[in-house]
């Protein structure tokens, strides 16, 4: 079963040509974003069992909720990559591709014989992206590496936490999608180094390394105190008041970062002497008293619902929110003005949703999605269109199965 038919891509990648042998998630969401803006992408995947994603609960009408997530927008071609003609195949779309990308771990490509140097020999305008847990010259080496591990080793665990908790993973797999987003800015900088000089780059990310790197002032605060930041749940380590705050029948979130609006929550809340109390006037000294001026804070806003407080912080202009659920965040009116979510049409399960990218260009959202691809599905229309196969070598390498050209039991 074939994909229904769509215009064509647009945005400012439109034309550039991506090869994308990654799986799960650490690679998957570049490529994602990638065909966002406009690029053509063709997901090469394993026969039979294709990216691992396609098999990960809970399902729409058998399509992995996983694989939907990260996958939209790409056409699937199925190879054996264990093989000479599967690997000769992957070689002829390389040759033609603006951008490779891959996320095993090092020298797995290169024993496939499809590393940087081998693929550079056919097409040096190729920009190669590789994906790694730790990179080639860490410690770590070889070892299997998941967003939780990099979580873990980046000091993210150890600061996610209530005080006195146990160390706690983030709620979305950020040691993922930083080795995807970082990606991102090598690639597009790798682009626009080749309008240049007409030759591309090796662009290496390793996990861990994106992680360390998005942990901003915390990392600061070590170099400049000597001593690791220490959990403080939804609060700031230096900023204070700032996290949830109890009401009479929940919680809300408010965020005080200049001292106008500290000034501001203050007077929302009848409390207005704070402002001038020695204790708390400045943001060190709030710092130095916040085991005096949290429960203050508490004490009054619990005498009031959450309804309530929303609508004064607004009032008074203070930044606040309530705390959404996953659910309640992509029904909210924001999500829906804004156009986040969109419906497309799948061959084989109907409509879907999906969330669309964020990046808007002339203040126009993403063209619309292509629905993700069941395994292979493509396959035929790439051989066919784009390496210039005839029916009959098509239907050889299936025969063999180099190729499965639709495996529309697979999800």
């Amino acid at each position: 079963m074939t994909q229904p038919e769509t215009a064509s891509p647009t945005g400012p990648l439109a034309g550039l040509k991506v090869l994308d042998f990654s799986r799960i998630l650490s690679g998957p969401y570049a490529s994602m974003v990638l065909a966002d803006f406009g690029a053509e992408v063709i997901k090469v995947e394993p026969i039979g069992t294709g990216d691992e994603t396609r098999n990960f609960p809970p399902f729409q009408e058998g399509l992995s909720h996983y694989y939907m997530a990260l996958n939209r927008s790409k056409k699937s071609i199925a190879l054996d990559l264990k093989s000479l003609e599967g690997v000769k195949i992957a070689r002829e779309l390389a040759r033609q591709s603006d951008i490779v990308l891959e996320n095993f771990r090092p020298g797995v490509m290169e024993r496939l014989g499809l590393g940087y140097e081998t693929l550079k020999e056919d097409n040096e305008r190729l920009i190669y992206c590789s994906i790694t847990g730790f990179g080639q010259n860490s410690p770590h080496g070889n070892k299997p590496a998941f967003d939780i591990v990099a979580q873990a080793l980046s000091g993210v665990m150890s600061v996610n936490r209530e005080p006195g908790q146990a160390p706690n993973k983030l709620g979305i797999p950020l040691g993922d999608m930083a080795g995807s987003i970082f990606s991102l800015f090598g690639l597009l900088a790798a682009l626009h180094e080749r309008n240049a000089t007409g030759k591309g780059r090796h662009v290496e990310v390793a996990m861990l390394d994106s992680l360390i790197a998005m942990q901003g002032y915390l990392s600061q605060i070590y170099f400049v105190t000597g001593k690791s930041p220490q959990p403080v749940g939804t609060q700031h380590p230096s900023i204070v008041p700032y996290g949830s705050f109890p009401t009479a029948d929940g919680h809300v979130i408010v965020a005080c970062l200049t001292e106008r609006f500290w000034h501001n929550f203050a007077r929302c809340l009848d409390l207005e002497h704070l402002i001038s109390d020695p204790r708390f006037a400045l943001y060190q000294q709030r710092l130095d008293n916040r085991d005096q001026l949290e429960p203050l804070i508490h004490a009054r806003m619990k005498q009031e619902t959450t309804a309530y407080w929303l609508e004064s912080l607004e009032k008074f202009d203070v930044p606040s929110a309530p705390i959404l659920s996953i659910g309640e965040a992509l029904d909210q009116p924001h999500a829906i003005e804004r156009g986040l979510i969109e419906t497309v049409s799948h061959p084989q399960v109907g409509d879907i949703r999906l969330v669309r990218g964020p990046v808007r260009f002339d203040g126009m959202a993403p063209s619309a999605s292509r629905a993700p691809s069941l395994l292979g599905a493509d396959s035929a229309e790439i051989l066919a269109d784009v390496l210039g196969y005839r029916a009959e070598e098509i239907a050889r390498l299936a025969k063999a199965a180099v190729v499965s050209l639709n495996d529309s039991s697979s999800r």
